[in-house]
Formats: structure tokens, sequence, C-alpha cells
């Protein structure tokens, strides 16, 4: 089968959330079709790594689009029905060199990962096309708009419905509708569409995140993930300001780092409070987990799978996680790690684990044994099998312009 994969960020390396999933997908499909890629990049440096795809596909298309050229799109789609992602993630060389190969090629399968870039073969009718969602944006949007202050909850809010009225209007266009979790799964067919939703949780490597020592400090709480990205910089301002006290009256030597790329200033500030550090960005963030006696995930606002819960989960170091933060994961709370979203709850959380090496251990292991069953990405990438078997056989012929 020949298909045409468009994502909204390029997928190599697969350092962040949002290039994993189509990464593993990518390279799941390469094992038996000739998949294409097409993807943008927000820098030179960024299109030259993403030369590191060419063994896992057919080929690639990259086209590149500064940060600022994005913003301004973004921008003037403010007041206007169109939705602000979808400016933002718009490269118009990308648009034609799509177009060009579709004209040129038959293909048998679209696939697009993340709505936002549906809107490169939203009009192409002559093969079928499937719509990984991945997250519902339009929730995160409407996320945000709770957390902030007017003006920006304004503004939130109506990305949030745009994007929502676009989700519909995507759905209904594509052929059949993946998602990553559950509670997605429940948001799209809550708009009643008849579409196929499948479920596709995302996956884990198992074997690069794996402890190979049973040694850590028995001190040190970790958070990881990237530090400009607003669910993260709340998740571990609440945890500084409302948690850690709470924990420190119980474990006065008690040290929490922060290990990430992009920290903002608000973020290096909560390096000045004793015993946090803020790393930065690092060459690989499996030491700092390692260490750990516990791996917090405190987000307030989440969406999806969280890879940094799955992660941790491998590298059998306990989670305590919000409810947001662990919806996505097929673990049962209590079982293989730990869930509350209060601050006395979630500090209480923590306290239990670094005092009981016996819970720390049951929780490291059968976190890894259910990330193990459930979260591989053989596990998951089966289900694309069930989305590939509805793909019609034949390769349609391109048709004369």
């Amino acid at each position: 089968m020949r298909i045409l994969f468009v994502c909204h960020r390029f997928p190599y390396p697969p350092v962040r959330g949002g290039k994993i999933r189509p990464f593993n997908m990518i390279r799941w499909l390469s094992r038996e079709h000739e998949v294409t890629v097409a993807s943008i990049a927000r820098s030179d440096e960024e299109l030259k790594n993403g030369r590191g795809i060419s063994p896992f596909c057919h080929r690639y298309i990259g086209k590149r689009i500064t940060p600022l050229r994005a913003w301004l799109q973004a921008l003037a789609c403010v007041f206007s029905t169109k939705p602000s992602s979808l400016g933002y993630f718009y490269v118009p060389e990308l648009q034609a060199a799509i177009r060009e190969t579709l004209q040129r090629e038959p293909f048998d399968l679209i696939w697009v990962h993340c709505s936002s870039v549906s809107q490169y073969v939203s009009d192409w009718t002559r093969c079928h096309r499937v719509m990984d969602f991945g997250d519902m944006d339009s929730e995160k949007w409407f996320q945000y708009a709770r957390k902030r202050g007017f003006p920006l909850s304004f503004v939130y809010l109506l990305e949030g419905a745009k994007l929502r009225r676009y989700e519909k209007q995507v759905a209904l266009a594509f052929s059949q509708c993946t998602v990553t979790a559950p509670r997605e799964q429940g948001t799209l067919e809550s708009y009643n569409l008849g579409v196929p939703v499948t479920l596709i949780p995302n996956g884990v490597d198992l074997d690069f995140f794996r402890n190979q020592t049973t040694n850590y400090e028995p001190r040190k709480v970790v958070f990881l993930g990237r530090m400009d990205y607003y669910p993260n910089i709340d998740g571990v301002t609440f945890f500084c300001e409302q948690v850690l006290p709470r924990v420190r009256q119980q474990i006065p030597d008690v040290s929490f780092t922060i290990v990430g790329s992009g920290p903002v200033s608000q973020v290096k500030r909560l390096g000045s409070i004793r015993g946090v550090t803020v790393t930065g960005e690092v060459p690989d963030v499996r030491p700092f987990v390692h260490d750990a006696a516990v791996s917090v995930v405190p987000l307030r606002l989440a969406s999806g799978v969280q890879n940094k819960v799955l992660e941790s989960m491998a590298m059998s170091v306990p989670v305590v996680a919000t409810s947001p933060a662990s919806s996505g994961v097929d673990a049962v709370a209590g079982q293989h790690l730990l869930v509350d979203d209060s601050p006395d709850g979630f500090a209480d959380k923590v306290v239990s684990v670094l005092r009981n090496p016996n819970l720390r251990q049951r929780l490291a292991m059968a976190g890894r044994e259910r990330v193990e069953e459930r979260h591989s990405w053989h596990a998951c990438l089966q289900k694309l099998e069930n989305v590939l078997a509805a793909v019609p056989a034949l390769t349609p012929q391109v048709e004369a312009e």
C-alpha cells in the first residue's frame, strides 16, 4: 500500500510528545508499506536533523517555517472564523509540494496526524483518508480558558470553539478517525457524527526506557517534561508552591529536580527555592529519572496519554500523578501508580513512597509490568491493522486536472 503521512511536527528525532507518536506510526507502517512523510520544520537545524527519518520511510518532504511567521499567521486568524492553530501550522510551500505529489502519484491512503494539518489534504477525496486526532485540541484550549484571566481566557475560549467546529468538519470529511485515549474518544463520539473512531493509545520504547540499576536517592523527587509548555509550567509551579512545602513538613531534606528543555523565566525562578533544581536541556533524561525515588506528574491541564507517565513507569520509577495526567494511561490508581488532585493528598502520596521502600518497590514493579502489557508500541500499534483493513484494496488512479 502507498501511504502519504502528514504530521504537524517533523517526526525525527522522536524526542517530544508531538513527534513520538507519528514517528512510531511511520516506522510501523513502513514495515509492509511504502510511506511518504510530509511535515514541517521550525528551523534549519530541525530540518537537518530530520534527515534521520530516511531509514524509516520511503521518502520525506520537509518544509520550513520560521516561528515569527507561524505566530503572525496564527494572530491573523484570531478575529476570523479560522482557528489560529491552522494558521500556525500552515506552510504554503508544503501545501504546494503535497499537492504536486498527489497529482503525480497514486496513493491508497492518506494518514493525517493532528487536525491542524488536515487542511493540506481536506479537499483530496481520491483515496481513503484517516484522521489521527491524537488529542482533541479543542479540549486543550477550553482548559486553558478556564485557567487564565481575561482577555486570554476569551481568546482561548474562542479558539476552542473554532477548533471544535473544525474538528467536526474534519471528522465528517475523513473515512476514519483515531484518538489516543478514552476521554478523547468520548469527546469525538459525543459529536454524534457517525464516523468510525478507533482508540490507538500511545506507547513507550521499553528497551530505551529501562532501569538497569536498583540504586536511587531516597529523598529525590523528579519531574520530566518540556519547560516552555504551559501545562508543564503550571504543574511544576503548583507542585513547588502548594505541594512541596507540605512534603517538606514531613521530610525536610526532600529535593525536587525539574528536568526538561527550554525552561521559561517562571520555571527558572523556581530554582531559587531550597532543594529545587532546574536542569534545562540534558543529553539524556534517563539518569535523572533513574536516580529518583518518585516521579511526579502534577498537571492540572492535560489531555491524551502523558508520555512522561509511561516513561517513568517503564523505568521502574513510581509515579504520583493528578487525575488529568493519568487518565489516558491504562493503569489502575493505587495499584500501578498513585493519583490525587489536592495539595494535601498529593503530598501525602509522595511522602508515602519516600518513606516506604516496600511500597516504592511494589509500585515500581507493577508500573513496569503494566506498560509492558498495555503500552508497548507493539501492543498499541497492532490496532493500526484494524484501521488499515478498512482501506479499499485498489489504488485509485490520478485524474487529469
